[in-house]
């Protein structure tokens, strides 16, 4: 994990980014080049009571919508028919999966989403941003669906890239 410490500037950037307020924010858990949240590490249990499992969230609005064009084109389908028929990706997936919960249980067990991550894993391939923000929030090598994502984004979006700027200006045009 690369967690960092919340600050008000990122509060700010986040409210920016999501157009809410941000909610169980524990740590920003990867940042853009720029030195913006790019994901949040949010509590496994959000202040109002509510169990959340997604306890890395992608905010970064070019990241965001990078990977909502790989899930408008099917990919989701195509990765979880590889995990069917790849023995070794299934294994490094389960094993991303219990990662996922070993560092949510060091948090909180939540008894409402015990042995439930995030994203489709252990299993199939439900949400990119997930596993894109697992990806980014833990380094290379750990959700190796997450790593393939960043792969497929890469022409479009990298985290060693800052396109915050551009992303600014389309927004106030």
């Amino acid at each position: 994990m690369n967690d960092t410490t919340v600050s008000p500037a990122d509060i700010a950037a986040l409210r920016a980014q999501l157009g809410r307020e941000p909610r169980g924010v524990v740590a920003i858990a990867a940042r853009c080049a720029c030195g913006r949240p790019t994901v949040v590490h949010t509590a496994p249990r959000l202040p109002d009571g509510t169990p959340f499992p997604t306890q890395y969230y992608l905010t970064h609005p070019g990241a965001t919508a990078a990977v909502s064009t790989l899930e408008a084109n099917g990919v989701m389908k195509d990765m979880t028919q590889r995990l069917s028929e790849d023995e070794a990706l299934a294994e490094a997936y389960r094993a991303a999966h219990e990662r996922y919960l070993a560092e949510r249980y060091a948090m909180e067990d939540v008894p409402e989403i015990h042995g439930i991550s995030a994203g489709g894993m252990p299993d199939r391939v439900k949400c990119l941003h997930v596993l894109v923000g697992h990806a980014l929030a833990s380094g290379p090598g750990v959700n190796p669906l997450g790593d393939d994502a960043l792969e497929m984004i890469s022409a479009s979006w990298s985290p060693a890239r800052c396109t915050c700027a551009i992303e600014d200006e389309e927004e106030n045009a």
